[in-house]
């Protein structure tokens, strides 16, 4: 296991991540972009959210291969299927606590469950499960969040 495999599999992973999820709404399978609800946290300018988001979705995929990699040392190894298992429990974490609780308390364009009737958001809450997104957000980034991981792990066992 290397650090950098790991980092490298990351910006792989993030890849294709983010192709999944972008064609799943260019598909109309679901409404979400997590690179877009990352940049208006720092613009409300649509189209320099989208660049700006891009970028940071990059810097977190990169940081959550940091997490991952963390986690094979702790266990004492990598492997697709533990990445897999990680990404699952990722996925699980961004589509509950993640982007419906915490992103929604930090993030100043964003609606929530207890945004005031007068409020105008930028953005709708997403919702538990991001289900304001689409009935078929939880599959589409539970599948993609899978295959991040699967991919971190299998860079991360690659390198010996």
């Amino acid at each position: 296991m290397s650090v950098q495999a790991a980092m490298i599999g990351g910006l792989a992973g993030t890849f294709l991540l983010t192709t999944v999820l972008r064609s799943a709404s260019e598909l109309r399978l679901t409404r979400i972009d997590l690179p877009f609800l990352l940049g208006t946290v720092v613009t409300a300018d649509r189209q320099r959210a989208k660049l700006i988001g891009y970028l940071l979705h990059f810097v977190v995929g990169l940081l959550f291969s940091l997490a991952y990699y963390v986690g094979f040392v702790g266990l004492g190894r990598a492997g697709w299927l533990l990445g897999f298992g990680f990404g699952v429990i990722h996925g699980l974490f961004a589509m509950t606590a993640l982007v419906n609780i915490l992103l929604p308390v930090v993030h100043p364009r964003m609606g929530s469950s207890l945004s005031s009737v007068d409020s105008t958001a930028l953005l709708e809450a997403p919702g538990f499960l991001m289900l304001n997104y689409g009935r078929a957000t939880p599959v589409v980034n539970l599948v993609a969040h899978a295959t991040y991981g699967a991919i971190v792990g299998g860079f991360a066992s690659l390198a010996r």
